[in-house]
């Protein structure tokens, strides 16, 4: 990876010239000509001479609306390059793409990571992409990401995930109510310290319950899918231990009834994202107003059992008046999403390594067998395992494990948005100019894979954080110390407010099934990362894989 040459300048000052990537001459057919040559074959008697060239007058209508669209294709074409972004002084190389409006988009959707590697070796570690009408200056350099993420007054990160959210799930903007936004912000204390160990044991508790009513029975091998298999235990463990569950009801369909639309919904998440008005997302917009249903206030004080965490947002939400009973349900459904959409994937692909790696699952087992004789727990359906805080931050193998897994199927996109025209100044003297509205952005992807500080880094190294028997937490890049080494959860104020809960989530859910079951995979085929979900957090698998587990003999 090339670094910006020392010295105090302006970044892209030493790449003159360079206006971004050449527009080339589009190669449209030549449709008119091929409509001349059909009339005359047309034209033309069998066996005797051509006679004159003639052509009737709906053929000469059809070429002259051919001609038309070209022209007018040509000219909205030469109308958007000639207003084409065009780089100034001290602003960063441009790449432009010759497309209007959809710039490098189409090639950066096809494959984020290989796009932007190849844009760093052409242009260097701070250049600017024009991506479907935005301007996206991307910080490659990890010693710079710093300089970004400390500068939240220029560089903004939440009017712009406000007004993603307030689109996504259908409720109104946040400024448009006093505080409710740090209001709501405040609320993320109850998944931080003593909180978090109180709905850290709920989580446990209705883990081994829904382990217990899914499981209890496999006595001999039992067959699954095994995301569809994480998806339900973690998705209704989830949802009781936040919101209850209504003890008048069939909990187990209920829940189950929301966790099949909420797929629904999920799946086109990214269209969502990527600002694609839900009215031509087909049934989505139904299913995002039966989900919100739900959440309802006189839904929700059926359910029994919730967590702090809720009852405050809900307490909360209830002060702003101004609110419709739709649109406070609409922000219970966000949260949920919050809590589920990346966690489930990651369970998925922390298991799914695992199992591919059998001397990790060895090692990572013995570690959970060790701490639960070591603390007089017995494993086995009908018994129940009790782990403190101390107990899971002493499992350097099981979170060493998470982490390398985490390292290599999380693609979130770190991004601020330019409050003004402003000078940037990195590392190294280094300045670079942004304009008002452009988009700043740090993609760990880059950093997760960069063999300069992670050896063979598209190889699974379940001990990969672990250094002498402890957590590793010092990593290198060209002999210089990494502030930022691994990054699934964002940066600054960006960060997951629940990043504590998931890991806990993820550690509990694996101690679990590794404590009382035994389980393999079925099918010996490789999965790949669905590259659909770039830059939204944690990718999915690109296809679903058999495995079968039966209860542990003791």
């Amino acid at each position: 990876m090339t670094n910006p040459a020392p010295g105090r300048g302006r970044i892209g000052a030493g790449v003159a010239g360079r206006q971004g990537s050449a527009a080339p001459e589009p190669n449209f057919p030549r449709r008119g000509e091929a409509a001349f040559a059909a009339a005359a074959a047309a034209t033309a008697g069998e066996g005797n001479a051509p006679a004159p060239f003639s052509m009737a007058p709906w053929e000469l209508l059809q070429l002259y609306t051919y001609g038309l669209a070209i022209a007018t294709a040509l000219l909205l074409w030469a109308a958007c390059a000639c207003g084409a972004r065009r780089r100034r002084t001290g602003e960063p190389p441009l790449i432009n793409g010759w497309i209007p409006f959809i710039g490098k988009a189409l090639a950066f959707r096809k494959d984020a990571f290989k796009f932007l590697i190849s844009q760093q070796r052409k242009f260097g570690d701070v250049f600017t992409v024009h991506i479907a009408g935005r301007y996206i200056t991307f910080i490659m350099d990890p010693f710079q990401y710093v300089y970004v993420i400390r500068n939240s007054k220029q560089l903004e990160f939440s009017e712009f995930a406000d007004k993603m959210a307030s689109r996504t799930f259908g409720y109104p903007s946040l400024s448009n109510f006093p505080n409710l936004n740090e209001n709501l912000h405040r609320i993320y204390q109850y998944l931080q310290g003593k909180p978090l160990d109180i709905i850290s044991d709920h989580m446990m508790k209705n883990l081994q319950h829904v382990f217990e009513w899914k499981c209890s029975q496999a006595t001999d091998w039992k067959t699954e899918k095994m995301y569809k298999f994480c998806s339900f235990l973690m998705f209704e463990a989830s949802f009781i231990t936040l919101y209850g569950r209504d003890p008048a009801a069939d909990g187990h369909n209920v829940i189950s009834e929301i966790r099949d639309k909420f797929t629904k919904f999920d799946a086109n998440f990214p269209y969502l994202a990527a600002n694609i008005p839900i009215e031509l997302l087909g049934v989505t917009k139904k299913v995002r107003k039966e989900l919100i249903h739900h959440f309802l206030l006189r839904n929700m004080a059926k359910w029994m059992g919730g967590s702090e965490v809720i009852q405050a947002r809900k307490d909360t939400l209830e002060k702003y008046e101004l609110l419709q009973d739709y649109d406070k349900a609409a922000h219970h459904f966000a949260f949920l999403w919050a809590s589920v959409a990346n966690t489930i994937p990651a369970t998925f692909w922390a298991m799914y390594y695992l199992l591919r790696h059998p001397e990790a699952l060895a090692v990572v087992r013995d570690e959970i067998d060790h701490l639960l004789q070591s603390t007089g727990q017995k494993k086995g359906p009908g018994y129940s395992i009790h782990l403190t805080r101390e107990h899971l931050d002493n499992l350097v193998y099981l979170e060493s494990s998470l982490n390398e897994s985490l390292r290599m199927c999380s693609s979130s996109m770190n991004i601020r948005i330019s409050q003004e025209d402003y000078i940037l100044k990195l590392g190294g003297n280094q300045e670079v100019n942004l304009r008002k509205g452009d988009w700043i952005a740090l993609y760990p992807q880059i950093l997760h894979m960069d063999p300069e500080v992670y050896e063979d880094p598209e190889v699974y190294k379940f001990d990969r954080y672990i250094e002498n028997g402890k957590k590793k937490t010092t990593f290198y890049k060209g002999g210089r110390k990494l502030k930022y080494f691994l990054m699934p959860f964002g940066s600054g104020i960006s960060m997951c407010p629940g990043r504590f809960f998931a890991m806990n989530e993820i550690k509990l859910f694996l101690i679990l099934f590794l404590a009382h079951f035994d389980i393999e995979l079925v099918e010996k085929k490789p999965i790949g990362l669905d590259n659909s979900r770039m830059g939204l957090g944690i990718l999915l698998p690109d296809s679903d894989i058999a495995c079968h587990y039966k209860i542990r003999s003791f």
